[in-house]
């Protein structure tokens, strides 16, 4: 994986003491621990909102955590790119079918350590189905998955606990969802 921001120490403290004292300011608070867990699949919901992500990196950056992140591939396009992969970002293509799942699956193989969130929904709209490509990843790299969320009533980011995924989609997923349940994005 590329080199990004969280690989560098210096500007890592400043981010942290600065997005500490942004998420006050704005009357937002952490919750929980990011996680010890080397290698996982972090879910991040509900995602309602282009402000899920500065949140989510802020809260990242005060818990001391490394991220990768998937992205719609358009935030990647000019010179947003290249800053967009410095903060974590892997473009999708939503629209192309194709073998990012195996492609991701692959990368947890050749890593020792890695964190890839994911946003279940796939977009910002609401929807009634999640993705099941997080839960894919997770099955196919054999890693558990963190569910990580973010509370706009509350105004919390949090990280909540580990699941580990029993190869049964159709079991887990709804213990997934009703861990989520009380959690309300901004425009939930």
């Amino acid at each position: 994986m590329q080199t990004t921001i969280f690989d560098t120490n210096l500007p890592r403290r400043a981010l942290a003491w600065l997005s500490c004292r942004l998420m006050k300011l704005a009357g937002w608070r952490v919750e929980g621990q990011f996680p010890s867990i080397k290698r996982c699949v972090m879910i991040a919901a509900p995602h309602s909102t282009n402000w899920d992500f500065p949140l989510a990196l802020a809260a990242t950056f005060i818990r001391g955590g490394r991220i990768y992140w998937m992205g719609k591939h358009t935030l990647f396009w000019g010179p947003l790119g290249p800053v967009m992969r410095f903060l974590g970002g892997i473009p999708v293509n939503r629209g192309r079918a194709g073998s990012l799942v195996g492609q991701i699956v692959d990368a947890y193989g050749r890593a020792d350590e890695l964190v890839v969130v994911v946003p279940p929904e796939g977009t910002r709209a609401k929807v009634r189905e999640w993705k099941t490509g997080f839960y894919r990843i997770a099955c196919g790299a054999q890693v558990p998955i963190v569910l990580a969320y973010i509370d706009f009533p509350s105004r919390t980011v949090g990280f909540g606990p580990v699941f580990e995924p029993c190869g049964d989609i159709d079991v887990d997923m709804p213990k997934i969802r009703d861990f989520y349940s009380g959690y309300r994005g901004k425009y939930d």
